[in-house]
């Protein structure tokens, strides 16, 4: 099991453009590597759950997340319930198809945007990267 988080600065698509460079969003950009399950779950939760602030966006990467037991699912559950509390939003990217039938199965994929890859996560939130010249 492997966690990688990055903060992305971005650019809302709709703010002005004389926003200020401190104002500008932040998207916290999650990826998991390997199953999440009875095992894993607990350093995921451990990992995520303080990264869910007010007004928090997070992309969860999960291309590489071959299996993700009930454990897996509650973990999940439980960022999503925090995030939007907060006024978050949260996008899961790259779902499996087997995780994606069990979450629908389930009802879980009610309470989760997806999506297929990182850009079409950043449009979901109405946001792009923001290109910094050197």
């Amino acid at each position: 099991m492997k966690i990688n988080i990055e903060s992305l600065q971005v650019t809302s698509v709709e703010t002005s453009a004389e926003t200020a460079l401190n104002e500008l969003p932040k998207v916290t950009l999650v990826e998991v590597v390997g199953d999440i399950d009875t095992n894993t779950a607990p350093l995921v939760q451990e990992q995520i759950l303080p990264l869910a602030q007010a007004g928090t966006r997070m992309i969860i990467e999960m291309t590489k997340v071959p299996y993700m037991s009930s454990a897996g699912l509650r973990v999940l559950l439980s960022l999503y319930r925090q995030i939007s509390a907060q006024g978050g939003q949260i996008v899961l990217v790259g779902l499996s198809e087997e995780i994606q039938d069990t979450m629908s199965i389930t009802g879980f994929l009610d309470f989760f945007q997806t999506r297929d890859t990182r850009d079409q996560a950043l449009e979901a939130l109405k946001v792009k990267v923001q290109v910094t010249s050197t």
